[in-house]
């Protein structure tokens, strides 16, 4: 049985990277120093450095000993890194509380850490409401196991980072979100794409199964003392209503270590069988684009993308997860299929991908371009937050207080939509919030103290921050332009940013 037709995670094989270069991923991690303001942040910046040079001029090589990292100066840095305002973990100890007396308190940790005496507390698990109605488990550590976490987060993002393909975008040093929607326009743009796999995993984080995380993180590490430490993270279990319960399976969303551990579980499970399997035996081109546990995949031809689709459920069956049957689907998309839908007088699917709608549009000039809007529910989540924070602050603080965080939110919103094509739906964005500023403004007593008069007058004294682009996509495509069918039957379709040695007019047919 190959490496393929088994049940084993896909392992990368790299060439080797003399002198920590560039690696065949195009990607130098940056490793900043994360422990600025400590008198050993350089000193620990260094060795987690070594660590990445180490892993990238051995590909096979596995780390036997990372527990003697965790010493008081890199626990004091890592407690540097968390954030102040946030909810405390099942023992009601704050950051503020914990800071105190943080000197003795790291200490302590080290003393338990070195004896294998360090026990994580459970989990304490608040539930977070979904737009469809659901609601979301998050879980929310104590202080000490984020101190913890933190090490181990740095600790695997410095092993696991030259292994990362360039496809993953999603919680990774100098990557973001536009990032994964930059390489997804290129690919719309300027590849022969005629259909788009729109897969979602079903509860992902809750459905992770620990012992192939282990073994995944094995593929690297063979520390039995941090191997082990991570798995007393996973079963610490949580605390619900007052009532713990064990974990069996799952990474707890809300800690520090989630989001790592799923890029290096999906880092085998999806992306390498995706790169050393499926694009080799597809047929046509296939292209990747992955933000944490949300993923399209951009085919050419509409047989292989069904096919990729039946696959792919099977792939991830065999490590314990499931794609929603009822998000999951394969769409009609791109150049070629936009222009048989205008001359059909159709219309094409849509598909949402890290809050954006991308839908086929035309350009001024006639020609087909990615088009993006604000997702509708983002959108109404954001204004339902939006009402609740006005209705507490309206009389908290006065309103010449209040307003300078207002226009701060709502920059905040435009920083992240505010990308070319997207100005409709920050114009209604702004013209919304201005009426739940207006109407809370008003109901800060029992009588109407503004009218739309007095608030214009204040707008033009205060103005809140106009929709502003913050993101622009350049045009990467030609003009359209269809010829006569060929011998086969096949429309012939060329665009201008293809290379015309790699076109192969049977992969633009509808079938």
């Amino acid at each position: 049985m190959t490496l393929w037709e088994s049940d084993r995670p896909i392992v990368a094989e790299k060439p080797v990277n003399a002198g920590g270069a560039k690696g065949p991923t195009g990607m130098q991690r940056d490793l900043r120093d994360r422990t600025a303001g400590h008198g050993t942040g350089a000193q620990f910046s260094t060795r987690l450095k070594s660590l990445t040079l180490r892993a990238g001029r051995s590909p096979k090589y596995r780390f036997i000993s990372l527990m003697h990292l965790f010493t008081e100066d890199f626990l004091l840095a890592c407690f540097g890194e968390l954030k102040r305002n946030k909810a405390p973990g099942v023992d009601a100890v704050t950051v503020e509380e914990y800071e105190a007396n943080l000197v003795v308190n790291i200490r302590g940790l080290v003393q338990r850490l070195v004896a294998r005496q360090y026990r994580p507390q459970p989990t304490r698990r608040v539930y977070i409401p979904k737009p469809n109605g659901d609601k979301r488990p998050l879980g929310i550590p104590a202080v000490e196991d984020k101190i913890v976490q933190m090490a181990c987060k740095l600790i695997l993002e410095a092993v696991f980072e030259v292994d990362f393909l360039e496809v993953s975008y999603g919680f990774r040093s100098g990557r973001g979100a536009h990032d994964a929607l930059d390489a997804l326009d290129r690919i719309v743009m300027t590849r022969p794409v005629n259909y788009v796999v729109d897969a979602d995993i079903e509860r992902f984080f809750d459905e992770v199964s620990h012992d192939w995380l282990m073994r995944c993180l094995r593929q690297r590490i063979v520390d039995g003392a941090f191997l082990r430490l991570i798995a007393r993270f996973l079963t610490a279990g949580v605390v619900s209503e007052g009532r713990k319960s064990a974990t069996t399976a799952g990474t707890p969303q809300g800690s520090v270590l989630s989001p790592v551990l799923a890029n290096v579980y999906l880092h085998y499970v999806l992306d390498l069988w995706f790169e050393r399997k499926v694009k080799r035996q597809t047929r046509g081109e296939v292209h990747l684009t992955r933000y944490a546990d949300d993923f399209v995949v951009c085919v050419q031809s509409g047989q292989e993308a069904r096919r990729f689709m039946a696959s792919l459920a099977e792939r991830l069956g065999k490590f314990g997860l499931r794609l929603a049957a009822a998000k999951s689907r394969v769409i009609e998309f791109g150049r070629y299929q936009w222009a048989v839908a205008r001359r059909k007088a159709l219309r094409l699917a849509t598909f949402d991908f890290l809050g954006f709608t991308h839908y086929c549009e035309q350009t001024r000039m006639g020609g087909f371009k990615l088009g993006r809007k604000t997702e509708r529910k983002r959108l109404q989540r954001a204004l339902v937050q939006m009402n609740e924070w006005l209705k507490s602050i309206r009389n908290r603080l006065r309103l010449r207080d209040w307003w300078p965080l207002l226009a701060a939110k709502v920059t905040g919103y435009y920083r992240y939509y505010g990308i070319s094509g997207n100005m409709r739906s920050l114009d209604s964005y702004y013209q919304r919030v201005l009426r739940l500023a207006y109407n809370w403004i008003n109901r800060r007593s029992q009588r109407r103290s503004c009218d739309w008069e007095r608030f214009g007058r204040w707008l033009e004294k205060h103005p809140l921050p106009r929709p502003k682009t913050y993101r622009r996509y350049a045009l990467l495509s030609g003009s359209v332009r269809e010829e006569p069918n060929d011998r086969n039957g096949h429309v012939r379709f060329c665009e201008g940013a293809y290379n015309p040695k790699e076109v192969r007019y049977g992969f633009y047919s509808t079938t």
